[in-house]
């Protein structure tokens, strides 16, 4: 328990420093430098070599991290993981501040499919990209990041809705989810109080600020919870949990010394459908896959062949069984959080899943003695979906949707547990490690 505890520990810290997609890359990026892994450019030409380690970024929001086998891609073909950097929540808009009622606002869009009574009454502030042009005039960008509580969206006292605690908090997502950010200033207008803000922050005149990507976050840190600690809870662990499990697990000398050429994607936008130039459902990683075969492969049909033996894993948080709510699951597939990973199972092809694919999973889960369990969706329920059939149908390789179990899932705080981590980044690892 106590190195289970020790790897939660740090993935919250990873989370905490990860409050948007684009800092969840740039602390991926500063992970990587330290195994000396190199930075590729998609516009220059690739020269690879065996043994190396790269990495390639688009957009600033989705990495794809390569390690060149020492055996040729036609003879052992690729193994992949994928997860998503994204997670649901709420998103600043163009013409964000508004003033009313002597109060400042920020409006939102609804990014992906959160719970959104879960953001009322939180510590709330604002994390993500700007972009402004510099002193040269050229477009350029920086991450930004504000770590006081700096919104909050108060719920309605009961005695203005009685009908809350029978009918659940329905908030009507134009009206009633605009933040507050502060009383008004009688001396600013409400836009050019908040490009104040920004200017403030990224010390660049508010005249040169252009646009922005800017994520709602908790400001609220992880923390182990229950009895033992055996719990953790945090926001994003759909899915950044995984993103950081994989690199875990692929950043062992153990595993980066490989015949095999190990290819992790961990991509923007899965929560809103992934079709994008640097979502799964884009050209990202098939860009990448045709790269790496034409840097270090001979035959045009090598490619084909090398991906006829590759195999994929998709890593994407699943359902916990949570005893208050036993009819939202089917009575013979709960899973249970510190019970191992997840094999998640969908005949509509929702997950990648299939028997063979399973098989091979369990195989490497009993190699390490990890524990592993069966997830399968209610029929009269909607099941979601990952970037797992998208990437295997784009590559025509075999894979396997898995996950760790999640209590609150898109809530902005989930719940999971701490053994659960640890045997994910054991399996990946065998993964990474089988001949």
């Amino acid at each position: 328990m106590i190195d289970a505890q020790q790897q939660v520990h740090d993935l919250l810290n990873f989370i905490d420093a990860s409050p948007s997609p684009w800092h969840a890359v740039e602390q991926i990026e500063i992970q990587l430098h330290a195994f000396k892994f190199v930075r590729l450019e998609e516009t220059v030409q690739w020269r690879l070599k065996a043994g190396g380690r790269y990495y390639v970024i688009r957009d600033d929001s989705s990495i794809i991290i390569f390690v060149q086998g020492q055996k040729p891609i036609v003879e052992t073909g690729f193994k992949l993981v994928g997860a998503h950097t994204d997670s649901p929540g709420l998103r600043i808009k163009p013409n964000a501040a508004s003033g009313i009622d002597g109060l400042l606002r920020l409006g939102v869009e609804v990014y992906g499919g959160p719970i959104l009574a879960t953001f009322t009454d939180r510590d709330l502030s604002l994390a993500g990209r700007v972009t402004y042009k510099d002193e040269n005039q050229a477009v350029a960008s920086t991450l930004i990041k504000f770590d006081q509580p700096l919104l909050r969206l108060p719920n309605l006292a009961i005695h203005m809705n009685r009908g809350v605690n029978e009918e659940g908090l329905k908030l009507h997502k134009q009206n009633e989810l605009p933040l507050i950010l502060s009383a008004m200033a009688e001396d600013y207008l409400p836009q050019a109080y908040f490009s104040s803000l920004l200017q403030d922050h990224i010390g660049c005149s508010a005249e040169r600020i252009l646009s922005w990507d800017l994520a709602v976050y908790d400001t609220q840190k992880g923390t182990f919870w229950g009895a033992q600690n055996e719990f953790y809870a945090d926001s994003q662990l759909d899915n950044l949990a995984s993103c950081h499990a994989i690199l875990k697990a692929l950043l062992d000398e153990t595993v980066l010394e490989n015949d095999c050429t190990l290819v992790c994607g961990l991509f923007d936008h899965e929560e809103i459908g992934s079709e994008s130039s640097k979502g799964a459902d884009g050209s990202f990683l098939t860009d990448v896959i045709q790269r790496i075969a034409l840097a270090t492969t001979q035959e045009a049909t090598d490619l084909t062949r090398a991906l006829a033996k590759s195999f994929m894993i998709s890593a994407d948080m699943a359902h916990a069984y949570q005893p208050s709510f036993p009819l939202a699951y089917d009575p013979d597939h709960k899973v249970n959080v510190n019970q191992g990973p997840v094999i998640k199972v969908n005949v509509n092809h929702r997950y990648s899943t299939d028997s063979v694919s399973q098989a091979l999973f369990m195989n490497w889960c009993e190699q390490v003695d990890v524990p592993y369990q069966k997830y399968s969706h209610r029929n009269d329920l909607g099941c979601g979906s990952t970037i797992g059939p998208i990437t295997s149908a784009r590559l025509g390789i075999r894979s396997i949707d898995v996950g760790n179990p999640l209590w609150a899932m898109h809530s902005i705080r989930e719940s999971a547990g701490v053994l659960d981590h640890g045997y994910m980044i054991k399996v990946l690892k065998q993964f990474f490690k089988t001949e």
